[in-house]
């Protein structure tokens, strides 16, 4: 079977490329570029903790053992001179990731240099896709110009995606909804390790917020919010916010500092309409724009190649899964739509500027809740979404059991034991591709699996699991989220609960795996309403 043509060397395109690899699916990887980032040290990106585990399980290493990534130790909000919220961050609340993106870049490239079953193609542009009932041809010009055959293409290619625009897809949305003038600086500031956001600041040039977040090397990425006219930001001023700003948060001294980069980030908010023309599909940038108050759109790119990336295997494995491939857009473009949504209802409580609200008790608390939320991935700004809605969650069975995850839900990460008898937390088991299973069996760590394996429910279950429509992986752990013993958990490979059952119920438990394999073949315009 043809190889599934990936058109973007960006972070998303290169974690699905890579993704694929390691669920045995070629790919061609369309770069534009020469096959290399520049570095832009004020060119950052924060990653919540589901993403980060997933992307150094793919490239097998961790960023901040390899001193490419910090997690910061606390969070402090501020308002004007008080400190108005502090949390610290440890294994149990595990805090963001902070990395430059050329940092991030590299680290991929360098795991798929190890992939036979990745092609890079650089100085590859695109410009022709011909669709038919079997496959694509994609056309790249530049000096190595040619005709590309794939099975499945994907357009990664960003804000100005050329296969959104081949495709005849339209992109609505707001420009211009935030503006940030941005400093990459090496410096020291009071609370080591701690990232921050100040609003109304005491200070003539800081704005109305700034923020603050630790880099590796000492260094730190400062963003002051630019009031909405397009604002011009000369070198000078840049420099006299840096000085003003250290010296309000040193106490009236400005420490020594080396001013590593600067820029302007302006934030956009856009939706694709369609995310899927038949045998193509648009992740990342190319499919949604956010960033608002806080909010990360490289994290739901991640998001976006995790969804599709076990579906696409699954398709090129096993052939024609229309269903399960109809759901990448149902499931991912309503999560990222109602992240806008909950992004534009916040924006004129956050930024609207007095008026009545700001004489209403415990307003400004609230808002800086909500700023908190947006720049931590937590609530409706920021949280991973979930999938309840959604054509692969099956029906409710009559022995479904109550859990603390609700379906749809990602899963909790609770410490298992794999089939080789180790412990090892479940959140490394997920993003290989296959569904898993779990079993709740209090008493079962004190002892070795050798023990267990043949005893009680497990032998049943084995059964069943290897019984299942695809591959699954079966696991066992002595507690989750507010559930009985005995209870089943059926995983997909993205970690997202899919149905439970109290025991071992074979027929239901194959019945609810074929449902999140995309069940009965159904057209993808019945199946996803968007």
């Amino acid at each position: 079977m043809d190889p599934v043509i990936v058109v973007g060397a960006g972070p998303v395109g290169l974690t699905l490329a890579l993704a694929l690899a390691r669920s045995g699916v070629p790919s061609v990887l369309l770069d534009e570029g020469p096959g290399k980032e520049e570095p832009r040290p004020a060119r950052t990106a924060v990653l919540h903790d589901d993403t980060v585990r997933w992307v150094e399980q793919l490239i097998g290493a961790s960023f901040t053992e390899a001193g490419t990534g910090t997690r910061w130790t606390g969070w402090r909000a501020l308002r004007r001179k008080q400190s108005v919220q502090h949390l610290a961050f440890d294994h149990t609340t595990p805090s963001p990731l902070h990395l430059a993106q050329h940092s991030l870049t590299a680290a991929l490239r360098e795991a798929i240099d190890g992939q036979s079953l990745v092609k890079v193609a650089v100085d590859s542009r695109v410009d022709g896709v011909e669709q038919d009932g079997s496959g694509l041809t994609v056309h790249t010009r530049g000096p190595k110009g040619t005709w590309w055959r794939g099975s499945y293409l994907v357009g990664c290619d960003g804000p100005r995606s050329t296969v959104r625009k081949l495709l005849d897809i339209r992109f609505p949305g707001r420009t211009a909804v935030e503006r940030h003038a941005v400093a990459t600086l090496r410096t020291e500031l009071p609370h080591p390790g701690e990232a921050l956001v100040h609003r109304m600041p005491p200070w003539r040039l800081s704005g109305t917020e700034v923020t603050g977040r630790p880099l590796p090397d000492g260094s730190w990425r400062l963003d002051w919010l630019l009031p909405p006219k397009n604002e011009l930001v000369t070198p000078d001023a840049l420099v006299a916010r840096v000085h003003e700003t250290l010296t309000g948060w040193n106490g009236g001294s400005a420490p020594a500092y080396e001013l590593v980069d600067t820029g302007v980030h302006t934030v956009h908010h856009r939706l694709a309409r369609r995310w899927r023309v038949g045998r193509a599909f648009l992740a990342g940038d190319a499919a949604h724009l956010l960033g608002a108050l806080g909010t990360q759109g490289l994290d739901e790119g991640l998001r976006d190649a995790n969804n599709l990336a076990w579906k696409l295997a699954h398709a090129w494995h096993h052939g024609p899964a229309d269903g399960l491939l109809a759901s990448y857009q149902t499931e991912r473009r309503a999560v990222v739509a109602a992240r806008l949504r909950a992004a534009d209802q916040a924006l004129p409580l956050l930024r609207g500027g007095g008026g009545l609200r700001s004489y209403v008790p415990g307003a400004a608390r609230g808002h800086d809740a909500l700023l908190t939320d947006g720049h931590l991935g937590r609530g409706a700004l920021g949280a991973p979404g979930t999938y309840a809605g959604s054509p692969l969650t099956p029906a409710p069975s009559p022995s479904a059991a109550l859990v603390g995850t609700a379906p749809g839900e990602p899963v909790a990460d609770v410490v298992v034991t794999a089939e080789d008898g180790t412990f090892v937390q479940l959140r490394d088991r997920l993003g290989l591709g296959h569904l898993v299973v779990l079993l709740v069996a209090p008493g079962t760590g004190v002892w070795e699996r050798r023990h267990w394996a043949s005893a009680g429910l497990m032998p049943r279950l084995t059964a069943a699991v290897s019984a299942l429509p695809c591959r699954a992986e079966l696991l066992v752990t002595e507690s989750y989220l507010d559930a009985a013993a005995h209870t089943v958990l059926l995983v997909r490979p993205d970690g997202h609960l899919a149905a439970t059952f109290n025991g071992v119920q074979p027929v239901e438990l194959y019945a609810a795996a074929d449902v999140v394999l995309g069940g009965a073949e159904q057209p993808a315009e019945a199946a996803d309403p968007a």
